[in-house]
């Protein structure tokens, strides 16, 4: 089969011979970006011993048979699914599966709950319902201020669950109420966000490590 290659008059993006203002743009993103998280990633270095605490209460959970759900709004809903995806499919490694699941991902229920009750308790309730004693609630939330995320918190820790914060900078009503708080360095939202993902990275190839280990 023969491919044609449209010529220069009819292909609707020509690249112009000199740089446009939108390459110029993406070549300083970059730059910016390159700084900002090698900065947010040596802040994370200086903090390994704290990430520890965090892996070593996701492996005493899912050890103990018990079960991790996860919430976040926004790019931290897609963060909560990414990491439950994580731990119930797999990261790197064949193994068994480990009981995780977002809270942001059955949009009927969310829509009901916000519908009867507001948007402030649709993960909360849903604690409520699945959480039990010594299951753990990883709450992402790049301000550590979203009203529904705390209130989820509370409600995990009413029913004797653990609670893992992982969050922006700045301290947080979030923060406050979680038994651990991981604060990324970074005071640009997608930053935070970008090393949100390093993180659940990060955590899961430890926490896949270590039990996989176990049943070798």
């Amino acid at each position: 089969m023969a491919i044609v290659k449209p010529s220069r008059q009819t292909t609707m993006w020509s690249t112009p011979s000199t740089a446009p203002a939108e390459t110029q743009r993406l070549a300083a993103t970059l730059a910016a970006r390159r700084t900002a998280l090698a900065h947010a990633l040596d802040g994370l270095a200086a903090e390994v011993g704290l990430l520890g605490e965090v892996a070593h209460c996701l492996l005493a959970t899912l050890r103990a048979g018990r079960k991790l759900l996860v919430a976040g709004n926004g790019g931290s809903a897609a963060e909560a699914q990414h990491f439950a995806a994580e731990l119930v499919g797999r990261f790197q490694r064949e193994r068994r599966p480990y009981a995780a699941i977002a809270l942001t991902a059955d949009t009927a229920t969310l829509t009901a709950v916000a519908n009867d009750y507001g948007y402030a308790e649709v993960f909360a309730r849903q604690v409520r319902a699945l959480g039990q004693p010594g299951d753990l609630l990883l709450a992402f939330s790049t301000s550590g201020e979203s009203e529904n995320v705390v209130r989820a918190a509370l409600a995990a820790r009413s029913l004797g669950m653990h609670v893992v914060a992982i969050t922006g900078a700045r301290e947080s009503r979030l923060g406050a109420v979680a038994d651990l708080v991981v604060r990324v360095a970074a005071n640009d939202p997608a930053v935070t966000q970008e090393l949100h993902l390093v993180l659940t990275h990060a955590l899961c190839d430890c926490v896949e490590a270590a039990l996989a280990a176990e049943l070798a």
